[in-house]
């Protein structure tokens, strides 16, 4: 079986998820689910399970990454983010090499 690829969640959450007019709200979301990342983190929850996802790190990072890519979706970014990605990893390796 093939992996799942952010192509794919990026067309799954279109199809399910897509307001372009609610870009800002969308973003607060974001905000808000990072936020819950952070508390997840520093209670050090225990792991997710197949049967109990709730309150875990696991559950935060995805709700994180859905909002990320909403968004991506909300500004029309290419529907393929994974072609941005080594751009990016480039730049940064630039970046921390200087440093």
């Amino acid at each position: 079986m093939q992996g799942i690829t952010i192509k794919y969640l990026q067309e799954y959450i279109k199809s399910k998820d897509h307001n372009p007019n609610l870009k800002h709200e969308f973003f607060l979301k974001l905000s808000e689910e990072v936020g819950e990342l952070a508390q997840a983190i520093r209670k050090d929850p225990k792991r997710a399970s197949e049967a109990n996802i709730k309150g875990t790190i696991e559950e935060e990072i995805w709700d994180v990454m859905y909002y990320c890519l909403v968004l991506a979706n909300c500004y029309d970014i290419d529907i393929d983010m994974e072609k941005w990605i080594p751009i990016k990893e480039n730049l940064s390796n630039e970046k921390w090499k200087k440093m």
